[in-house]
C-alpha cells in the first residue's frame, strides 16, 4: 500500500469514525440539534472523495476531501462559539426559544405532537473531557485537513 492510500484510508477512516459516533450517541438518547446534523453532511462527502480517490490518481480527490473537512471544521467552530455563546446562532435553533415554550407540537406544526423535541444549537452540552461533540469534531477536522492536503502532496510525487 503506497503512503498516499495510508493517508486517504486514514482521512476516510476518521469521518466514518466520527458518523458512527454521532448516530452510536444518537442511538443512546443524545438527540442532535441542527448544526449537528450540518456537520455530518461533509463528512459523508469526504468519505465519498476517499473512496474515489483510492481509485483514482491525482490530488483532486484529496484535495476535495480536504474542502469537504475544511467545510465540517468551520461549521463546528461556529457551532463551538454558539455553544459557548461567543456569537449568535441561527435563530432556528437558538435563543431562550421562551416565544415557543407555551405551544404545543400541535400549535407549532401540523403533526407536530408526534415530533422529537426542539434540541437548541445553543446549549453547552460537554461530551468527553469537556469538550463537546462539536469541540472534537472541529479538532479531527483540522486534523484531517492536515492529512488529505499530505495525501495530496503524495500523490503528485
Amino acid at each position: 500500500m503506497t503512503h498516499r492510500n495510508r493517508l486517504i484510508l486514514t482521512a476516510t477512516a476518521t469521518s466514518t469514525a466520527l458518523l458512527v459516533g454521532a448516530y452510536i450517541t444518537e442511538f443512546f438518547g443524545w438527540e442532535p440539534c441542527a448544526m449537528c446534523l450540518w456537520q455530518r453532511w461533509p463528512h459523508f462527502a469526504a468519505i465519498v472523495a476517499g473512496l474515489c480517490a483510492l481509485a483514482i490518481p491525482g490530488p483532486a480527490f484529496p484535495l476535495l476531501g480536504a474542502a469537504a473537512s475544511a467545510t465540517t471544521g468551520g461549521i463546528a467552530i461556529f457551532h463551538s462559539g454558539v455553544e459557548r455563546k461567543w456569537w449568535d446562532g441561527p435563530a432556528s435553533c437558538s435563543g431562550s426559544g421562551d416565544a415557543m415554550s407555551a405551544m404545543s407540537g400541535d400549535a407549532l406544526l401540523p403533526g407536530g405532537a408526534d415530533l422529537a423535541p426542539l434540541v437548541m444549537c445553543d446549549a453547552l452540552e460537554p461530551f468527553l473531557f469537556g469538550l463537546t461533540m462539536a469541540n472534537w469534531n472541529a479538532l479531527f477536522s483540522l486534523f484531517q485537513i492536515f492529512v488529505w492536503i499530505s495525501a495530496a502532496r503524495a500523490g503528485r510525487s
